[in-house]
């Protein structure tokens, strides 16, 4: 017959290992992420590249800016540099849109249009009245202010800016997942090599020529994917236990 008080010190013991394995997936996860650092963004590329294209589209060819801070080059320069520091996602978002906004002109309002989905003739109509300082609304004092958007400008600026702002979100969120993927995938032979590397410290070279070693392999397989509900796996292993103390009694 199991004695209840081993099987419950036995099932303490696992917590405090699959916590452990969860701390070495932590440190591999953390160790790939210092990665981005790299030059040129290391395997936050990967998902860096949802953006870069939703920038492109929604950045049109303008001269007149090429040499400024609103250039496509210097625009990417900055949000990559966000992306890279882990700024807050919203930030980075809206960060984004204020950047395209600023580049909402006659010359760039059809390729803001076509790729929004709106109307390019009132987008381009709006462009102008920004640029000679329009009001933010239609003046209902006024109706035929030449400086105040009309009802449809307004609406179409409305729908324009939600628009860029759903589609910026959704570049976003494809690149936080495809760098998540990528970052995890990664992570998991880091964790492997640290697990080597860990055994090797603590029994030495014959840790190669045993048993242990394909442990060692295992732990760090299985490391990353645990990672992050590691907690939750030992705190349900500690209710387990105590319920096994409580049944001894």
């Amino acid at each position: 017959m199991v004695d209840m008080g081993s099987l419950g010190s036995i099932i303490n013991n696992l917590g405090t290992e699959i916590v452990a394995i969860g701390a070495l997936g932590t440190a591999a996860f953390g160790l790939v992420d210092s990665f981005k650092a790299l030059p040129g963004g290391g395997i936050s590329k990967s998902g860096f590249k949802f953006v870069r294209a939703a920038i492109v589209k929604l950045t049109p060819p303008v001269p007149a800016l090429d040499k400024t801070e609103l250039s496509q080059d210097s625009i990417l320069y900055t949000l990559q540099s966000q992306w890279i520091n882990g700024v807050e996602k919203s930030n980075q978002v809206s960060i984004a849109k204020s950047l395209i906004k600023l580049r909402l002109t006659p010359d760039t309002a059809t390729a803001l249009a076509k790729a929004t989905g709106v109307d390019s003739g009132v987008l381009t109509a709006v462009a102008t009245k920004i640029q000679t300082g329009a009001t933010a609304a239609p003046n209902p004092q006024n109706p035929n202010d030449p400086n105040a958007f009309t009802i449809k400008e307004f609406d179409v600026y409305g729908r324009f800016d939600l628009l860029l702002n759903t589609l910026l979100d959704q570049a976003y969120q494809r690149a936080d997942q495809r760098y998540k993927n990528a970052a995890r995938a990664a992570a998991v032979p880091v964790a492997v090599v640290l697990a080597l590397v860990a055994g090797r410290s603590i029994l030495g070279d014959d840790f190669f020529y045993s048993k242990k070693v394909v442990l060692a392999i295992l732990m760090g397989l299985i490391a990353t994917p645990i990672a992050p509900v590691a907690k939750d796996i030992a705190s349900a292993i500690s209710t387990a236990a105590q319920a096994f103390q409580f049944g001894k009694k």
